[in-house]
């Protein structure tokens, strides 16, 4: 099918439409138009994908987003975390993907104490640091919500053996904006095999293994959230990520426990000796800088700016073409007369059908 026939499918969008709307599905439309066309997308194949993305919706719930994961394996959550963010000036902590097993309202602990409630293996360590704005100056009460897998490579909600929330927890920053805790040096771990981004990485033939990390969101009334993701430098998989997410500002490096500095921890620590009580073996120093919302606006103008662009040309395209169009010239299928019964192949119908039946049991 034409050109012709995508931008009369685009220009249908009615005058209540929102300048954005028009703009982004009027480029999806010409995406996946192009797409079909360029593969010559039959409509067993497409009926595939129907029943994947499907498949994606079935499978998402509270505990685990299986529409995130897709988007994460075929680098589309990166992509548009770097394209939000490319033209921010501002020095701030590198930003990350959420993932798909985030959950809101885990515990709330004191500074030092372990999100660790059952033990499960691994190696203990102390994670510490301050959180400030971009000249230093300290966010008392800042929120730091964290979690990370266990060693089995499973989040809890994964897991019926760990207990609900286990190796998650939030903290808040003292007066002078350090925080700290306790959990486990991270683990690498394969992403979920058994639905539809796991289909998708033997379709590519790739391996489906994270970096070890430990994710984290951290807020403040009046400054700009931060979602990020720090990666163990010792991990053989932070150069070969599954999903693409790891920045270079983000890998960071675990130490031996004798090698802790007390006086960064704000005595939230006394001495090494009771860190080694708690069996602890390894130590991560990790500061994080938040820029103040308003001093983001700036550079999200600019990305609204590159977006207004790209309304103005859609809108002044389809505008000319539905004022141009000339219906009777669109070719999409010539209409039978009203008394005549449009001809049909009964045996290409009848092989149609089982095909389409075949790709449904295969699906099922």
């Amino acid at each position: 099918m034409s050109q012709e026939f995508t931008d009369f499918v685009i220009s249908s969008m009615g005058p209540k439409t929102t300048p954005r709307a028009r703009c982004v599905i009027g480029s999806l439309i010409q995406h996946i138009h192009d797409f079909t066309r360029e593969n010559y997308v039959t409509v067993d194949e497409w009926l595939y994908g129907v029943e994947f993305i499907n498949k994606i919706g079935h499978m998402s719930d509270e505990r685990r987003n299986e529409g995130i994961l897709v988007s994460d394996v075929l680098g589309l959550e990166t992509l548009v975390d770097i394209q939000t963010h490319k033209l921010d000036h501002i020095k701030k902590t590198s930003s990350a993907i959420i993932g798909p097993f985030y959950r809101p309202n885990s515990p709330i602990y004191r500074n030092g104490e372990s999100i660790i409630q059952k033990e499960v293996g691994g190696v203990k360590a102390f994670v510490h640091g301050r959180i400030t704005d971009p000249e230093g100056k300290p966010l008392p009460g800042a929120k730091v919500e964290v979690w990370h897998c266990a060693p089995n490579g499973l989040y809890e909600q994964q897991d019926d053996e760990q207990p609900d929330y286990n190796l998650r927890g939030t903290f808040i920053a003292d007066e002078q904006g350090y925080y700290s805790y306790t959990c486990l040096r991270p683990t690498s771990y394969p992403i979920p095999y058994d639905g539809p981004a796991g289909d998708l990485l033997q379709f590519m033939d790739r391996h489906p293994n994270r970096p070890s990390h430990i994710h984290w969101r951290v807020s403040y009334p009046e400054y700009h959230d931060l979602i990020t993701q720090i990666y163990d430098s010792e991990c053989p998989y932070t150069k070969d990520d599954s999903v693409f997410a790891v920045k270079d500002d983000c890998i960071v490096n675990f130490t031996p426990i004798d090698k802790i500095d007390i006086s960064t921890t704000n005595n939230h620590v006394k001495s090494l000796q009771e860190l080694k009580a708690r069996d602890i073996e390894v130590e991560l120093h990790y500061n994080i800088s938040l820029p103040l919302e308003k001093d983001m606006v700036d550079d999200r103008k600019k990305v609204e700016a590159k977006q207004l662009e790209l309304e103005k040309a859609y809108f002044e395209k389809y505008a000319n073409f539905a004022r141009d169009l000339d219906i009777s010239k669109l070719s999409i299928n010539e209409k039978p007369s009203t008394d005549e019964k449009p001809s049909v192949n009964e045996k290409l119908s009848t092989e149609h059908v089982e095909n389409v039946q075949h790709v449904q049991h295969e699906i099922l």
